[in-house]
């Protein structure tokens, strides 16, 4: 009788094992076995790390394998089971792999595909075995993976209150390793700033009084920061290189609501030129913080007014390419009550209005650039992706690995961040309700173009190296968006042979539309294309998934802790208003102005958490799952991997000798999706 060899490989992540009954069915051309129970006597089957093998002997040859249908059965409470794969030897010698990678949990059946060939496309499955199976895969995950508004306003979210309510294929692998409250609390006691974090309405003494909390956790930027924070050539710098690069633009012409004349700035223009002309030349440049007029400040605590503003800063490219602030005004409507700072008013005026700056580029920073653009964004792609795209498409076999854990920490953050009575509004000015605010103001310009890397430096007027040559931001981005870009192209040549394959594959077309029509809520203003014509399409929608989830999250996240530790150059609320006229500010205002000790705290353990890599990291280019078994594929991972590897090399080099290194667009510090 025809016996089968069936390998059965457990994985290494945590609680992977299983003691459950594990049943398996093997499916072929001309036939199926038994229903057989995998057990070996006397041996503890399906433990973490494991590779596994049983015989399952059929009454005749089952023709060319197709399916391979697997049970988990309780055997005394229910264990959940992680499978990478089942590799099936057939009585010829042949060896066909099934692609798992995914958890078993309660009595479920799961189907696995034969994962042989290039049938991936809907065009490539040509039996009614294969057409059925896709489509139940689809059906299913349709149910599981739903669309939910969690604010007006908001992107689309997965539906689900709490990270144990989503399917277990996504949760993270241990929970504990993402509640926000305890890494917080972790990351405060690590610092030896816990005896601090409870002093909410103290206020430090003086500037040096905020290095108590500093002491114990320098490193390279952030004591650079520490000791250059004041001086203008720092502020200017972050508008390159910081942890929140996205907001300079190039200035054509000033806006009126902000009447700055050639005479307020003359001293400080290098060129013998008027202003008008410095604008003419190229080398003025706005930084617009318009959407945070109106958002209502955090009111949580009765005992701590806090403040927000929404400035303009207008910015001079000098003659040696370093970036100065020229002018400074806190609001958006001039007036005698809203006046213009500038470098030459009074040290302690001056240093406040770019306080307040910073201030709000935080605020900015922390719901539009960080969790709007990257989290919440990657998880529209990522929810789509489930409901559209089947397991045997190569598109969701190229996105899963960069959609790893961001539904799961996204859930994790309603639940305890940016809830109600989250740890968000603990110290953040925009918490108890601002931040849902500025969201929903920031979704009217948040365009698919906008993520699209090179056109949003465009954009902005910043994509000329010789106007900006320290734009490391700008260049590091636009090579690993180069390399993306290239990879994603290899892949999608290796599957669609022309323009027609793309519009005809109805999956990929109903992924895209989804995303818009649901995920983005099909607003007019996002422009989200709703179809895609050519191979090029394609690409560029992909590269914009993988570059967002991986490439800019990084960029903007893990810069956190070492340009918003030192609390006077990042404060997460104030605690006076914006200065309505100009001399009477002295240190003890801008003191009592800045966060106290208690929120200062909290911050500092929340920037330090949020700029940690996860355990266990996988970075751009890692792809240990093997989802594609395909030789071409594989060649153009390797191809893709040397890239990158040129690419962090050149950063590198760089970098040698440098007091403000710029690293985070390096391919080797990139996780591949958004976890933390």
């Amino acid at each position: 009788m025809p016996s089968y060899t069936v390998m059965v490989a457990t994985g290494s992540q945590w609680f992977a094992g299983t003691d459950d009954y594990i049943y398996i069915t093997l499916v072929g051309t001309e036939g199926c076995s038994e229903r057989t129970l995998l057990d070996k006597p006397f041996y503890n089957d399906f433990e973490r790390g494991a590779v596994d093998s049983y015989d399952v002997t059929v009454g005749e040859n089952l023709g060319e394998m197709e399916l391979v249908k697997v049970e988990k059965n309780k055997y005394w409470v229910h264990d959940d089971w992680y499978c990478k794969y089942i590799t099936v030897k057939t009585p010829s010698g042949d060896y066909v792999e099934f692609p798992c990678f995914r958890w078993l949990v309660d009595d479920k059946e799961v189907v696995l595909r034969d994962g042989r060939g290039t049938s991936r496309l809907p065009k490539d499955d040509k039996t009614r075995l294969e057409k059925q199976h896709r489509r139940k895969e689809l059906e299913s995950r349709r149910k599981t993976y739903r669309w939910t508004e969690w604010q007006p306003g908001f992107p689309m979210s997965i539906d689900a209150n709490t990270h144990k309510e989503l399917p277990r294929d996504i949760q993270f692998d241990s929970e504990k390793g993402v509640d926000f409250i305890l890494n917080y609390s972790k990351a405060i006691e690590n610092l030896c700033v816990n005896q601090f974090m409870h002093m909410f309405q103290s206020s430090w003494n003086d500037f040096a009084d905020f290095e108590r909390i500093f002491v114990r956790i320098k490193n390279t930027i952030s004591e650079y920061v520490m000791q250059h924070w004041k001086e203008d050539f720092m502020f200017g710098y972050q508008y390159l290189n910081g942890c929140n690069p996205v907001m300079i633009q190039k200035c054509t012409k000033l806006p009126e609501k902000f009447p700055v004349t050639h005479n307020m700035v003359a001293d400080c223009l290098e060129r013998e030129m008027t202003l008008e002309e410095e604008i003419k030349a190229g080398n003025i440049y706005l930084a617009d913080y318009e959407l945070m007029e109106d958002i209502s400040p955090n009111s949580t605590d009765p005992c701590t007014l806090q403040y927000l503003a929404a400035p303009i800063c207008l910015l001079y490219n000098n003659s040696q390419s370093k970036i100065l602030p020229l002018a400074i005004q806190l609001g958006q409507t001039p007036g005698k009550d809203n006046p213009i700072f500038l470098p030459s008013d009074g040290q302690y005026d001056w240093m406040l209005a770019k306080i307040w700056v910073r201030s709000s580029d935080f605020h900015i920073h922390q719901t539009v650039t960080h969790l709007l653009r990257t989290h919440l964004v990657s998880e529209v792609f990522g929810v789509a992706m489930f409901r559209q795209l089947p397991a045997v498409h190569p598109a969701y076999k190229l996105l899963l690995p960069h959609i790893r854990f961001t539904i799961a920490i996204n859930t994790k953050a309603r639940e305890q961040l940016i809830c109600e009575f989250g740890i968000f509004d603990k110290a953040n000015g925009t918490g108890g309700g601002g931040h849902v605010e500025m969201i929903q103001k920031a979704m009217r310009s948040l365009t698919f173009r906008s993520l699209c890397f090179p056109d949003a430096i465009k954009a902005r007027g910043v994509d000329s190296p010789e106007d900006l040559p320290y734009y490391y931001y700008r260049d590091d981005g636009n090579r690993v968006w180069d390399a993306t870009k290239s990879f994603v192209w290899d892949v999608v040549c290796i599957y669609y042979d022309s323009d027609n394959t793309v519009q005809k594959d109805e999956e990929i077309q109903a992924f895209v539309k989804d995303v818009c029509s649901f995920g983005m809520q099909d607003l007019d203003c996002c422009e989200f294309p709703k179809s895609l014509k050519t191979r090029e399409d394609l690409t560029e929608y992909l590269t914009v998934i993988i570059f967002t989830a991986s490439a800019h999250h990084a960029a903007v996240n893990f810069g956190q802790y070492d340009w918003c530790s030192w609390i006077p150059n990042a404060p997460p609320t104030m605690r006076k208003p914006p200065p309505t006229q100009k001399g009477v500010v002295d240190v003890k205002f801008i003191i009592e102005s800045l966060p106290d000790r208690g929120r200062s705290c909290w911050h500092l353990g929340a920037v330090w958490a949020l700029s940690q890599f996860q355990e266990n990291e996988l970075f751009l280019g890692m792809y240990p799952d093997e989802h594609f078994i395909e030789k071409p594929v594989k060649e153009a991972m390797e191809s893709f991997r040397q890239r990158l590897a040129e690419v962090s090399s050149a950063i590198k080099i760089r970098n040698e000798g440098k007091k403000l290194p710029y690293y985070y667009f390096s391919p080797d510090r990139i996780p591949n999706s958004v976890a933390v």
